[in-house]
């Protein structure tokens, strides 16, 4: 573990040493599973998902305004903008595995920082910590695509949930905790309010089972909002696997138009497992701007899209692997076109 014991030691006793946390998290499982893992844990505090872009902005301020914490944690959060640090006059404790930049002004815990290519999730990382919920640890290393050590005792306890598998592509398409990595997926969909009523509901939701055989009141609550989502959602997946599949060149592109309902990142994740072959770029058009998933199993994308994007009006980052992306739309035809060159 890149992390050492003394590091994760340290993170358990910033839980302890507070009593009144504010969480922040992405707004993705690996985020919502860290946030989980900490709140779970430490039973005191709030919550709030991080949906505006890939880093904290200054609004958060106004969160912390709000609820006036004895202490702040960033959890899977990649930010670029660390300005807003020097305005909170509380300690921040930062969880991350984008980038491998050291951040002043915050515990800042990131496994990149020993070992570059290290891409830990965040998930394991507060697991590691707090060493409880193993179910959701296991949910929200497997959905960012790692398969963690403690895999062998999740299926020790929870037997008929994951199958043969060779990687972890085949753990989220073809098995139950699959489902439940899509329904933690769906839930994070919509409208904050009902995101939120699905977030708290998971806090005390005791066992997968709950959700998967709708064996509670809440768990069919959550199970009944992933049967809206999918809803929506399997149509636009068939379509772009469909166009993915009749791409005969390198890169394929998928763009969908939709004010409400984002599914890039879902739909270029089972877009790269069918076909590991292709870059994958999902494009979601919202207003004004395109807003992109990006996905390669062969190449290293963050270089290739900050050359491509130069000198027009969009930004881009993630993982070696797989990134976001936001552009004008009136640059979108332009970046792909340089992107088709740069591959």
């Amino acid at each position: 573990m890149a992390l050492s014991k003394k590091q994760y030691a340290e993170i358990k006793l910033h839980l302890d040493s507070c009593k009144n946390p504010l969480f922040f998290f992405d707004d993705d499982q690996d985020g919502l599973c860290a946030f989980l893992l900490f709140y779970r844990y430490k039973k005191e505090g709030h919550g709030i998902v991080v949906k505006t872009s890939p880093k904290i902005e200054n609004l958060v301020l106004n969160k912390i305004n709000e609820y006036r914490p004895d202490k702040v944690f960033i959890l899977d959060v990649a930010a670029t903008d660390y300005e807003f640090l020097e305005r909170v006059k509380v300690p921040v404790v930062w969880v991350d595995h984008h980038g491998q930049s050291k951040i002043e002004n915050a515990y800042y815990y990131n496994p990149r920082i020993s070992k570059p290519k290290d891409n830990q999730p965040t998930s394991f990382m507060c697991y590691n910590a707090v060493k409880q919920d193993l179910w959701i640890a296991a949910l929200g290393c497997v959905a960012d695509w790692f398969i963690p050590k403690f895999l062998n005792e999740f299926n020790k306890e929870y037997p008929d949930l994951i199958e043969n598998y060779k990687n972890p592509g085949d753990i989220i398409y073809n098995s139950k905790l699959g489902k439940l990595i899509r329904i933690f997926s769906f839930i994070l969909k919509g409208q904050h309010k009902e995101v939120m009523k699905s977030v708290k509901i998971l806090t005390r939701i005791k066992n997968p089972y709950d959700i998967l055989n709708c064996g509670t009141p809440e768990g069919k609550h959550v199970y009944n909002r992933y049967l809206e989502v999918n809803r929506v959602y399997e149509p636009i997946l068939k379509d772009a696997l469909k166009t993915i599949k009749n791409t005969k060149e390198k890169l394929a592109v998928y763009a969908y138009k939709d004010d409400k309902s984002a599914f890039t990142s879902d739909i270029s994740n089972e877009a790269l497992y069918r076909f590991p072959e292709k870059i994958i770029v999902i494009a979601r058009e919202k207003n004004d701007e395109m807003k992109c998933s990006l996905r390669s199993s062969r190449i290293n994308l963050i270089p290739i899209i900050e050359k491509s994007l130069a000198g027009l009006s969009g930004f881009g980052g993630g993982h070696e692997n797989a990134c976001g992306l936001n552009i004008k739309k009136g640059d979108f035809d332009e970046f792909l076109r340089r992107l088709n060159e740069t591959i």
